[in-house]
């Protein structure tokens, strides 16, 4: 089949992003394989970042290792090296060849394939700005400048991502405002055009917003088009994440088609394309 990147409705065309670098629900997580893959054939990937021992990036969601890889301990008391001996777990549990990445190692096989130019790899910070040093702010910027143009860096912390970009010419901004209690406050006062204005004050700069995918359908039956608001403000939208591909799902992603999100990002885009299309 052809690779699952985008799908096009309404004249709209809509990117599937590749989850913690999945393109099937069976892939583990977070593998140079399938993310150089996805970059390749012009997907959106993501991965996600957590700060390390040596003040590096793991390529990892969890602040604890054992969960994800076939260490221990927390990843901020662990050092680099360490962690590149470490091997990345399976669905089941069980560990694979594949080992831990750093965001050096990541970038360095990015910069040795050759990438799609509509190719846009996320990197979404899992901590916040506390944790964030010289040191720290220094390797980011090392490691992503070579492949800026490909990069887009996301966290729920606009603080976070003010920092680490300041150091990146020309890497993009994402930001995510999917805050429960902001939400339900919002719908509860019909305030929803607040909910916009307070996400642009807050991430001036962002190229694109990320939703938890119930919000814009929340919103919608409230109503209010939330990604047409976002539109009108020159910002791009994702709608995030269609963890499996079953008939709910498909109606939930048609909706959120019809409304012209930019982005669904999933953990099987390869399903969820075959079953958009078929």
């Amino acid at each position: 089949m052809h690779d699952p990147v985008y799908v096009e409705r309404h004249g709209h065309r809509t990117w599937l992003k590749w989850h913690r670098g999945r393109r099937r629900g069976s892939d583990p997580v977070f593998t140079g394989q399938r993310i150089l893959e996805g970059m390749e054939a012009g997907a959106s990937v993501e991965v996600d970042l957590v700060v390390t021992g040596d003040r590096g990036f793991a390529v990892l969601h969890n602040l604890e290792l054992s969960a994800e890889t076939t260490g221990t301990g927390l990843v901020a008391q662990t050092r680099d090296a360490d962690l590149r001996q470490l091997h990345l777990r399976d669905n089941t549990g069980l560990p694979i060849p594949d080992k831990v990445m750093l965001l050096d190692d990541l970038c360095a096989l990015m910069a040795s394939g050759a990438l799609h130019p509509d190719a846009l790899l996320q990197l979404d910070y899992k901590e916040d700005e506390t944790v964030l040093d010289a040191a720290a702010l220094a390797n980011f910027a090392r490691a992503a400048r070579p492949v800026a143009r490909n990069l887009i860096l996301s966290s729920g912390s606009a603080k976070a991502i003010a920092m680490l970009a300041a150091g990146v010419p020309g890497i993009q901004i994402g930001f995510d405002p999917s805050d429960e209690a902001r939400v339900n406050a919002a719908r509860d006062t019909g305030r929803h055009a607040d909910f916009v204005a307070d996400t642009l004050a807050a991430a001036p700069d962002a190229d694109l917003i990320y939703l938890y995918w119930q919000i814009p359908l929340l919103f919608a039956d409230d109503g209010f088009d939330i990604i047409a608001a976002f539109h009108a403000a020159g910002k791009r939208v994702d709608a995030w994440t269609i963890a499996r591909v079953d008939a709910d799902a498909i109606l939930n992603v048609e909706r959120l088609l019809a409304l012209k999100v930019d982005q669904i990002t999933t953990d099987d885009p390869e399903s969820l394309a075959q079953a958009l299309n078929a």
